[in-house]
């Protein structure tokens, strides 16, 4: 997987939010000076309550309360057909000239879909400190995708806050995006990724002092408590990576790959890995992310032939419906879908994504959720039941339906059919 571009300094000037996280101001009591009469006095109103708002650390985040526009699962009933899950997730999510990460935050509302946004911690470090940052197995001021600059973190720290607050959910793509031999995520150690992940949060956590915004808005929420999960670069170092997680109190791992079936724990972790969809033109599947797309249409350049822009988003699109359908119609395991805020192959990619989110997210039975929503969701089971979904193969629906699938006890079986009850005279 190639890394994602360096972020680029926006051409406007991000507004600084200036509102205040929670609360609004008292109007007026609607009485009328100078009415005659003695008046009696009306009782005092107690003022609005405002959400908590407490700086963390240098005021970079804050705690402000639950999480808005987060739904409480519901364990599924007995026979019920399980709600069609599609994770929808971002690599090295930030916001720079090209206005992707505030684009598809407008699409997601549009369409009642929320996702995860995996944020790159060096988005959060401006280029003149990037000695802060100490990768694991190179030297200091190291990375493969560059750093920031103020205005870039501005914007991106705008998009943040939105998002959040619009109930998605932030995670990360952890700092320096290593690849390959030579240092590579895949080569480091269970504390090369603590050291890693400490430092994503940190750059999260230490923004204002390190870009100088000392008078701008914090985000909305703690990042130590909000960071249950992550993808690493390049799908590499996988093993190590999942037990500092799991020592760090993580939820989930979305750094592998896996057919259309319902996720289980491996080690701890939701494995909420993506998945290989149908490839339409080929005899073989895909991995469910727009990179891949790419590598296998106009190999490991961003910038094929134009003249196949608009059929290989196409072929994008129609691959992620295929897999969607396969789904929706059959075992119903939740689709995980990974994409990059990159014009590659002139924008097809995005193009093809906004089109998948536009035709399933509206559709019914259908949840567009971020990864923390479908762990949320999956806690929530009888490991029975789950147990029982993990049994159902790639595109398979019960034979016997779902009522009687999920059952507390098997549905009787339909007259004329092996093992209904015999007719009566």
């Amino acid at each position: 997987m190639a890394a994602t571009q360096r972020i680029a300094a926006g051409a406007v000037v991000a507004a600084v939010c200036a509102a205040s996280l929670a609360g609004c101001a008292l109007g007026t009591d609607g009485s009328h000076e100078g009415a005659p009469g003695p008046q009696k006095a009306k009782p005092a109103q107690a003022p609005p309550k405002k959400s908590p708002v407490r700086l963390i650390g240098d005021g970079s985040t804050s705690y402000t309360g639950a999480q808005p526009h987060l739904p409480r699962p519901e364990r599924l009933k007995p026979g019920q057909k399980p709600p069609q899950f599609v994770v929808f997730s971002w690599d090295g999510a930030g916001e720079d000239g090209q206005r992707l990460f505030s684009h598809f935050r407008k699409v997601a509302k549009a369409n009642n879909a929320t996702m995860t946004y995996f944020l790159s911690g060096v988005y959060m470090l401006p280029e003149h400190k990037r000695d802060l940052y100490r990768p694991p197995q190179h030297s200091p001021g190291r990375s493969d995708i560059g750093f920031n600059d103020e205005q870039g973190i501005a914007d991106t720290v705008e998009q943040l806050r939105g998002a959040w607050l619009e109930g998605n959910e932030i995670g990360t793509h952890f700092n320096g995006h290593f690849c390959g031999k030579g240092g590579g995520v895949g080569e480091w150690s269970v504390q090369d990724w603590k050291d890693e992940i400490a430092q994503a949060k940190q750059f999260v956590k230490s923004w204002k002092t390190n870009t100088g915004l000392t008078k701008a808005s914090p985000l909305p929420f703690d990042y130590d408590k909000e960071l249950i999960g992550a993808r690493t670069p390049c799908l590499e170092g996988q093993k190590n990576f999942m037990q500092a997680a799991r020592e760090l109190g993580f939820r989930y791992d979305t750094s592998g790959v896996n057919n259309q079936v319902w996720p289980k724990k491996k080690e701890g972790l939701w494995d909420l890995s993506m998945q290989l969809v149908p490839f339409p033109g080929h005899s073989y599947e895909q991995l469910t992310m727009d990179y891949n797309f790419m590598v296998n249409q106009s190999g490991t350049t961003s910038q094929g032939d134009p003249d196949k822009y608009e059929f290989w988003g196409d072929q994008m699109r129609d691959g992620l419906l295929g897999g969607f359908h396969r789904a929706y119609d059959g075992n119903r395991a939740p689709l995980i879908i990974g994409n990059h805020f990159e014009s590659w192959n002139g924008g097809t990619y995005m193009r093809a994504v906004e089109e998948v989110i536009e035709r399933v997210c509206t559709k019914a039975e259908v949840r567009c959720v971020s990864f923390r929503q479908l762990a949320d969701w999956l806690d929530a089971q009888d490991p029975k039941v789950l147990a029982k979904l993990t049994t159902l193969k790639v595109g398979e629906a019960p034979q016997e339906g779902w009522a009687s699938f999920l059952a507390g006890r098997p549905a009787p079986a339909p007259k004329g059919v092996p093992g209904a009850p015999a007719a009566k005279p």
